[in-house]
């Protein structure tokens, strides 16, 4: 029975990563960052200073919520692959996963300065400034 449960999970593994375009560096890397970001922002809600849920504690719901968002990132991903496939290129997935890398990167950096961890003055201002445009929709307030 194992053998079968151990088949059957690496065959859905093997049919999720050949639909997201193979297993490759880029996939590999979004992934770890993805998790670090999950990881990084449970750390910071369980020690009540997340500033996603009311309260800043942990909550189910905004926990689903960034998993759901998660979950689309990689649909996009699938549609990116499918685009490459579909105009015989191979840069349109790749961008689209180097997009979402930086954007986990900086929400694991933004978590770790919630968690106290010391962060170069820099590093503060591009977060602030990447949220603010964030919050005007990308548009440049005067």
């Amino acid at each position: 029975m194992k053998k079968f449960i151990c088949a059957g999970l690496g065959l859905v593994g093997a049919a999720l990563a050949s639909a997201l375009g193979g297993w490759d560096t880029a996939l590999g890397t979004l992934l770890i960052f993805m998790a670090a970001d999950f990881l990084t922002g449970t750390a910071a809600a369980a020690f009540g200073k997340s500033p996603k849920t009311p309260g800043g504690g942990l909550d189910s719901r905004a926990g689903w919520l960034g998993l759901c968002r998660k979950g689309l990132v990689l649909v996009l991903v699938l549609v990116a692959h499918r685009l490459d496939l579909t105009l015989g290129t191979d840069y349109v997935r790749n961008t689209v996963i180097i997009g979402f890398m930086a954007n986990e990167l900086l929400s694991v950096t933004e978590n770790a300065g919630v968690l106290g961890v010391p962060m170069p003055e820099i590093i503060k201002k591009m977060i602030e400034l990447l949220k603010n445009e964030e919050e005007s929709g990308g548009r440049k307030e005067l």
